[in-house]
């Protein structure tokens, strides 16, 4: 998404950041020099020694707002993946760190999607709960990797009504007792799931009044409606770690605004989410039974098409591949007049849609770096077979066992 941390889906391979044994009087005295140096500001000896005192005797140190919302600002601005960074400095950071009850969170999250939906017009929004406790992990996490996701409602016969890539999550949240809707369909959205260092796992409904969804049709194709194809306005990654001058927070939702290749290209598009790409080039006519007719990227297009032509007619904020090269462009250049390197993964910057048309981006090298402060991709609460292990209320108490 741009404005966000990737411009596809995080259900992908994500690099691990160093945590437990990292070096966080390190980390801290690197974010802090940062954080003064680049505010001007003074007192940063006086800081530093009232960190080392903290550290020193719990392990971790408590940010300042101040500190806290610069440090999520600057790991959007070093997301290696995000091609949407020329934002990074309106980034809208919510302080909930004193929220701590699955009740209260589910509060909050309602809260970020009112807030960063904005009417449709999408503004990013971070919204970050208490920090991991040190050694021992999370104090509060959510299951879903995005806010609104889509069920993926496993039939008899094998086949997948709805979204494949959304199974796992759908049967976790079975397991603990949600129902889902008495006649399922393709775009159900899932339910929270919660947990909290003194709760288990729970399971909330998603305020169905916050959810914005957008039908896709195309501007030239009447018959295009008639998939009755929709997706909802809102990215929003709910299972990456932020982790800012060695402190890591789990539970730290945010989200930009969509990238039109991402709903077109990659949700609609891939065969393990909602394969349109042959359901498309049949309406069209085109000749499926061969590769050299190059029907799939005429399909993706023409779907690429839709979504954009959709959301803006909905009045929802999207972004296609070509402004976003250009304005990454941009920030690449206050990037080196700030004497800051450009750190990015060169696959991630050049979408599925145009790509070799995206000379400036494709076209260039990055440092392949990844600083701190920045995005992890979190720990997973369930298996690959959809079965949980410890809970993060168990995690804790046998932290507790072990200081006793």
């Amino acid at each position: 998404m741009t404005g966000a941390v990737t411009p596809r889906d995080p259900a992908g391979d994500v690099e691990v950041a160093p945590e437990g044994g990292a070096d966080v009087a390190a980390e801290a005295e690197e974010f802090l020099g940062l954080f003064h140096t680049e505010r001007k500001l003074p007192g940063l000896a006086q800081r530093l020694e009232q960190v080392g005192e903290e550290i020193a005797l719990t392990g971790s140190y408590r940010h300042t707002r101040e500190e806290l919302v610069y440090g999520a600002k600057v790991a959007w601005r070093n997301s290696v993946r995000c091609v949407g960074r020329v934002r990074w400095a309106g980034l809208k950071v919510r302080d909930r760190r004193h929220v701590t009850t699955a009740a209260g969170i589910a509060k909050e999250l309602a809260a970020h999607l009112a807030t960063g939906d904005n009417g449709g017009r999408i503004q990013s929004v971070m919204t970050v709960f208490a920090p991991d406790r040190p050694g021992v992990g999370p104090r509060a996490r959510i299951w879903n990797d995005q806010l609104i996701r889509y069920c993926g409602h496993r039939q008899p016969d094998g086949s997948v009504l709805g979204d494949p890539a959304q199974v796992e999550m759908t049967e976790a949240a079975l397991r603990l007792g949600w129902r889902p809707p008495p006649v399922p369909g393709r775009f159900d959205p899932l339910p929270w799931v919660i947990e909290t260092a003194t709760e288990d796992p729970s399971v909330v409904e998603v305020p169905r009044e916050l959810v914005r969804e957008v039908a896709l049709s195309h501007p030239d194709h009447p018959w295009f409606a008639d998939l009755m194809l929709r997706w909802h306005a809102l990215p929003v990654i709910s299972n990456m770690r932020l982790r800012v001058g060695g402190v890591d927070y789990s539970c730290a939702p945010f989200n930009g605004h969509y990238l039109s290749d991402e709903i077109g290209t990659r949700n609609m598009g891939d065969p393990g989410r909602y394969d349109q790409l042959h359901v498309v080039a049949t309406a069209l006519g085109l000749d499926t039974s061969r590769e050299d007719t190059l029907w799939r990227e005429h399909a993706v297009l023409v779907i690429n098409q839709a979504v954009l032509h959709s959301f803006k007619a909905a009045g929802v904020r999207v972004s296609d591949p070509h402004t976003e090269s250009e304005l990454f462009m941009k920030f690449c250049g206050q990037e080196e007049r700030a004497g800051r390197a450009v750190y990015a993964d060169w696959s991630w910057l050049n979408g599925s849609v145009g790509w070799a048309a995206l000379h400036a981006v494709h076209h260039r090298y990055y440092d392949t770096r990844v600083p701190n402060p920045n995005l992890w991709q979190g720990d997973r609460a369930y298996a690959a077979d959809g079965a949980m292990g410890l809970t993060l209320r168990e995690r804790h108490a046998i932290a507790r066992k072990q200081e006793d």
